[in-house]
Parts: structure tokens; C-alpha cells; sequence
């Protein structure tokens, strides 16, 4: 893997494989063991920082960390020097003062990660960046595919909801495509990128799109995002049209939501009850992939300092 997981672009198929395939082989079995801490990361220190609120994100790269043994530092930034005006650079300079070997960020602005990733010797994980990209959140949906239906290549994915402002979105078109999948967005005309189809993808403006797909996948309506614009005439009518529920599911198709699920507005209660979504299988998809996610970064570098090295010991000679 590169030094930093900024971007799912950052990604080739080969290593969106080789990170999901150690996810499945050494940490996906963790949780149900009664230790449930393997010694990989002992003597590392994470730092998790966090400008926005996160309940799935937040805690499963705090518990990666510590399942790998490292050293976990988690930093609200409600709860920190930033609620008294520091900015964003100055609290990673400082931070980077202790030598953190990760640092996983999410902030509400585009780009915050690449940003920070020219003040700090850490690998920078991107968490989320506002309306950017969330690329652990594709890999773990990419790994609870996988684990449900096998091969991917060919795979029909329609991804329902708040496409303009979902960072999820732009994440899972790009990791779904390099993956071979074919994907189809469905969403009001107000709530698509402009000039969407360009991305590659199919474009609906109606859930009768979702007949033929294999996977529909959810995403809320990412209101702290629209910045007191009116995108819609009304919610209710977003839900008359776009909230899917059970009766839209035909056999064989499964449904997958980022969280945090809204009930009655993207998604009906039939639905997020039913045996027909792998919400809570994200969820535990997440944990392992976070945590082969820092191990990559951790070992493959290491490993690529120990050849650079050598290659110098060697050139010298």
C-alpha cells in the first residue's frame, strides 16, 4: 500500500485484494475469540482525529487500534484545543510532536487529509473528508460483497439516495468500478453530480431502476451538508419517491446503508429488519478491514524502507 489511504484512486485492484484477503484471513475470526488482541502493532501509536460526530467510523478504528496493540490517542475536536480557535495545521504539528506512526482523520472540508498528510511523518488515513471520499467505507463494502456473492466482476449495484453530498458515493464508484462492477445511480436530478454520467455509471431519477440489480445500496440524506439550500420541494416527497422499503426488494438482491440508518426517510422499517440487508455485517466487516488497513500501512512500508535500504547498503558497495 502507498504511504497515506487518502483516496480510493490511491488503490490498485490488486491491492483492494491483497488488503481485503488479509482482513479475511487474519482479523475477521478476532472478535470471537475470547482474547481478542493480536500483538502486530505494539509499540505504534494511532492518533484518531475527528471534527465531525461518528459512532461505526469513530469506534472500529479505535478498536482496530487497540486490538493491534498499538498505542490509541482519540482527539474530539469539540473536546479540544481547536473549540478555542486552533486551526487545523497547528493541531497536527503539535500532534505530530509525539510521533504518531498513523493518524486517521476525518473533517468536514475536501481534502483536509491530504492536507494535513504535508505536516506530519504519520501515514494519514482518511475517515472522511465533507463531501469528498471515505475510501475504508468502500473497502469494507467491497469485503461484505465479496463474503455474500463471491466473484464481483459483473455485479449490478444501484446506489439510491443523496449522491451529491455522499463522500460514500464517490468512494464506492470508484472502488466498485476497479473491481469490475457495474453501477447505476438513482437519486432526484437536485441530488446527482452534475455531469454524473460522465463518472462511467448509469443514472435514474426512479426506483423502478432497481429491477435487475443485484445490490441496492442506501445512503441518507446528508442534510448537515446542504447548507441551508433547498434541494428538494419537500421530504415528504423524497419519501413518497425514493425511501425503500421492503415491497421494492425482489429475490436475491441485498441492501447495504454506510449508517447511520434514518428509518422512514431512505429506508422503510420492513427493510432495515429484514434478513434482506447486510447493515450489521458492514459493521463487522469494518472492524477487520480497518485493522488490515493499518497493519498494510504499517508492515508494507516498513518493508519497502528495509528494500530502499538495502538497494542504498548495496549501491554504496
Amino acid at each position: 500500500m502507498n504511504w497515506h489511504l487518502l483516496s480510493m484512486n490511491d488503490l490498485s485492484r490488486d491491492e483492494i485484494e491483497s488488503v481485503l484477503a488479509t482482513a479475511r484471513k487474519d482479523f475477521l475470526e478476532l472478535s470471537k475469540r475470547d482474547i481478542k488482541k493480536v500483538p502486530t502493532l505494539r509499540g505504534r501509536t494511532v492518533i484518531d482525529l475527528f471534527y465531525e460526530k461518528s459512532t461505526r467510523t469513530s469506534t472500529s478504528f479505535e478498536l482496530a487500534g487497540k486490538r493491534l496493540s498499538a498505542d490509541v490517542i482519540n482527539v474530539k475536536a469539540d473536546a479540544s484545543a481547536v473549540g478555542k480557535g486552533e486551526s487545523l495545521k497547528d493541531t497536527v504539528l503539535t500532534l505530530n510532536a509525539y510521533r504518531p506512526d498513523i493518524i486517521v482523520l476525518r473533517h468536514p472540508h475536501v481534502g483536509a487529509p491530504a492536507f494535513i498528510s504535508r505536516y506530519t511523518e504519520a501515514h494519514v488515513i482518511n475517515a472522511g473528508d465533507g463531501k469528498g471520499e471515505h475510501p475504508t467505507q468502500c473497502l469494507l463494502d467491497i469485503f461484505s460483497l465479496q463474503q455474500e456473492f463471491g466473484e464481483l466482476e459483473g455485479l449490478k449495484v444501484a446506489i439510491v439516495g443523496d449522491i451529491l453530498h455522499s463522500r460514500v458515493a464517490r468512494s464506492n464508484i470508484i472502488g466498485f468500478g476497479k473491481m469490475g462492477m457495474q453501477v447505476r445511480l438513482i437519486a432526484p436530478p437536485a441530488l446527482l453530480p452534475r455531469q454524473a454520467a460522465a463518472l462511467g455509471v448509469e443514472v435514474s431519477h426512479s426506483l423502478d431502476s432497481l429491477a435487475g440489480v443485484d445490490v441496492i445500496y442506501l445512503l441518507r440524506m446528508q442534510r448537515e451538508r446542504h447548507e441551508g439550500a433547498n434541494f428538494l420541494p419537500s421530504l415528504r416527497e423524497y419519501i413518497s419517491n425514493y425511501c425503500v422499503s421492503l415491497r421494492h426488494v425482489g429475490r436475491g438482491q441485498r441492501v447495504l446503508h454506510p449508517g447511520p440508518i434514518n428509518r422512514g426517510i431512505e429506508i422503510g422499517a420492513d427493510l432495515a429488519d429484514s434478513g434482506e440487508n447486510l447493515i450489521l455485517q458492514q459493521v463487522e466487516a469494518g472492524l477487520a478491514v480497518r485493522m488490515a488497513v493499518m497493519y498494510r500501512i504499517i508492515v508494507d512500508n516498513a518493508a519497502a524502507a528495509a528494500q530502499a535500504e538495502v538497494k542504498n547498503i548495496q549501491a554504496v558497495g
